[in-house]
């Protein structure tokens, strides 16, 4: 079997071939202008390099920051909303509150979709599903006129309640796309994010209609392609929640995608602590333009549907746009590889979030890019080696890289060498990947020093140890081709899809025969995506169930039974409720009543379990030797690291730092106080010297 795996990074293309569980990596910059063309050129190559054909490729699997990026940069497309009489300015008062109440300089974010774009019709569905006004036909007429006049690309319906009777956004979606152009896409709350809450369900059908004009002429772009050269299998997504999807469902909800790259930096992870039997694991993915931190718990990521996007505002949470869909939980933060490196107005080395990304890049790639940055740090320091730099694909310039970090840091600082300012660029890095890292621990209850550490991406074990020493943690684990590790997770995923639905009653007053139609119905509609992905497939079907207490915000997520009696399993979840309660939050009032909020239903393919052959296939690259002169942040001066090449390590061997193990898309560093052992599974232990 011959798969793909494409990644496209705001700084890096990655590509992987896998040919009967052997992998072969390539990595180029990104084409941000036309991603596509980063991606052919990549595929061709890797494929020349193997002496495959493209005819030959049974699945390819894709993820990419585009449609982030387009949310980020406000260039997608221009959007209308449509919703209901009096609900106009919902996407403007947000949640009424200020996410920063002592911030005088705060500023609100833009709504995607200017009040000249809001549209209101006189309709109303009450929160029961019951129809209070019903719509007129002629009204929709009118509105149409006004939307062709404005000329917009894409229209967003939204109405009140639409979560519990979907049937006036239907009306309207119908009744427009037989009026206006037929390249204007149309979008209902109802089909992108049918749950309660108004103002996040508006604002993800809105990001959805923003990017899906973009996002669907990208993909056919990059499908037509690959057809082009031969490519006859399955063209698969990388959903956010973890999932893969078809090509059709990504164009229509392309908003799923939003996290589909860091996904798959999670999926390596889980697969990894899978085979060493990690039961508690911390995923850090480090790219070009970000780091991304999640905690496993028995080899799964918790996932979420809530999430934000494009925040706005010094990167505080609230300043985003919130989108409602499945979502593994992570944190992002702007410190990758190209993040740039400066002085604040306090004289305080700061890196990122702002990047160099693929154009210019960094200064030493020698693009025009003339900003600092953590890879230019990092060259100065010995720890990138310009030899074989991403496999040879890009020429690193070290003069370039010491002139940038000294003029713009050392200097004036008043430090005595560029490499100290450096190891200060370095260092803040990592104490704001691993200060992530501790917040998002607090915030899930968790002690981080009890997990171990799985890293990837270009720069993950070139920061792995030292964000292992700030954060307590004893163990590492580098998988093989970590530098190139999405990409590899996007083999590990699973075909699966989620749906959710709003309930919204208490559990005394669940008409427990509609609920048990709502379940299955939600079921079937999860069960259709995935199948179309892999017709006569066996799946696997979990549902989980939102409660909260009657008055209150906070819901808290547990699993379901759907084997169960419905009635019996409601009782069982209550008692359930009230003990994860009290686990939170160190109390329970089992005498107020409980509101079931929603549930959601995923749907999963049963993958064949592969054989794994570890043998690496990439070449290691040219230039590598026995040693290597490395700044040394408590000698203040370069030191010899031992230079070992992962693929002449033999499995049991151990090897103690300080060292750098090299391979085609990375590096690893271990210093001083760590110890080396290459596992039979072909992943690196790096573990801390016993005291």
């Amino acid at each position: 079997m011959i798969r793909l795996a494409v990644d496209i990074g705001g700084t890096f293309t990655d590509i992987v071939l896998e040919t009967d569980g052997a992998f072969s990596t390539y990595k180029l910059l990104t084409t941000p202008e036309r991603p596509e063309m980063a991606s052919m050129e990549g595929i061709l190559h890797l494929l020349s390099r193997e002496g495959r054909e493209l005819s030959e490729v049974g699945t390819i699997i894709h993820g990419t920051t585009l449609a982030t990026n387009a949310l980020i940069e406000r260039k997608g497309a221009k959007t209308a909303l449509v919703t209901t009489e009096g609900f106009r300015d919902v996407l403007e008062m947000r949640y009424e509150k200020r996410f920063d109440q002592y911030d005088l300089n705060l500023r609100m974010p833009e709504p995607l979709v200017p009040r000249d774009l809001r549209f209101t019709l006189g309709e109303r569905v009450l929160a029961d599903g019951s129809v209070l006004k019903a719509l007129d036909v002629s009204d929709i007429k009118k509105l149409a006129g006004k939307l062709i006049e404005a000329g917009v690309g894409a229209v967003a319906v939204g109405f009140l309640h639409a979560y519990a009777n979907a049937s006036h956004e239907k009306l309207v979606a119908e009744e427009l796309a037989k009026r206006l152009p037929p390249d204007v896409t149309i979008c209902t709350s109802s089909d992108v994010s049918a749950e309660a809450r108004e103002y996040d369900r508006f604002s993800t059908v809105c990001a959805n209609a923003y990017v899906r004009p973009l996002m669907s002429s990208y993909l056919q772009r990059f499908n037509a392609a690959l057809r082009d050269h031969g490519f006859g299998g399955s063209f698969m997504l990388m959903l956010s929640g973890g999932g893969l999807t078809t090509l059709e469902q990504a164009c229509r909800t392309p908003i799923r995608l939003v996290e589909s790259g860091p996904a798959g930096g999670v999926s390596l992870a889980a697969h990894i602590a899978a085979q060493v039997n990690s039961r508690r694991t911390l995923a850090f993915d480090l790219g070009g333009t970000t780091a991304k931190i999640c905690f496993l718990k028995d080899c799964a990521p918790q996932t979420t549907r809530r999430f934000e996007v494009a925040r706005a505002w010094r990167d505080r949470k609230g300043s985003g746009l919130p989108v409602r869909v499945p979502t593994i939980e992570l944190v992002e933060i702007g410190a990758g590889g190209g993040s740039i490196a400066r002085l604040d107005n306090l004289k305080r080395i700061s890196v990122g979030p702002e990047s160099a990304g693929a154009s210019p890049g960094p200064r030493a790639y020698g693009l025009g890019g003339e900003d600092a940055t953590l890879t230019d740090a990092n060259v100065t320091l010995g720890r990138i080696a310009p030899e074989g730099f991403a496999g040879g694909t890009i020429q690193i310039d070290p003069e370039l890289a010491r002139t940038a970090i000294d003029g713009q840091l050392a200097r004036p600082l008043g430090l005595s060498s560029p490499q100290a300012a450096a190891m200060g660029v370095v260092e803040v890095a990592d104490e704001v990947m691993a200060n992530a890292a501790r917040i998002h621990g607090l915030e899930l209850g968790l002690v981080v020093a009890d997990f171990d550490l799985v890293v990837s991406g270009g720069g993950g074990p070139l920061h792995a140890t030292r964000l292992a020493e700030k954060l307590s943690i004893q163990r590492i684990f580098v998988p093989e081709n970590a530098g190139v590790g999405s990409a590899v997770g996007f083999l590990h995923a699973p075909v699966a899809f989620e749906s959710a639905r709003s309930v919204m009653r208490l559990t005394s007053d669940i008409d427990v025969s509609a609920l048990s139609q709502s379940i299955a119905d939600v079921r079937q509609s999860a069960v259709e995506v995935v199948s179309s992905c892999a017709p006569g497939g066996s799946y696997q079907v979990s549902a989980y169930a939102e409660f909260r207490y009657l008055g209150q915000g906070q819901e808290i997520r547990l699993s379901m039974d759907t084997s169960a009696p419905l009635g019996e399993e409601i009782e069982r979840l209550e008692k359930a409720f009230h003990v994860e309660f009290k686990r939170l939050y160190g109390f329970s009032m089992p005498e107020v009543e409980l509101e079931l909020v929603s549930f959601s239903v995923t749907a999963s393919l049963e993958a064949s379990p592969q054989e794994t052959d570890t043998t690496p296939k990439t070449p290691v690259g040219e230039g590598v030797c026995a040693g290597r002169m490395i700044y040394d942040r408590d000698a203040e001066e370069f030191v010899a690291f031992r230079s070992v090449p992962r693929d002449a390590l033999h499995v049991g061997e151990k090897f103690s730092g300080p060292a750098v193990v090299t391979e085609a898309q990375t590096t690893t560093v271990i210093g001083k106080g760590w110890t080396g052992t290459k596992l039979e599974s072909g992943h690196l232990l790096v573990e801390r010297d016993a005291a």
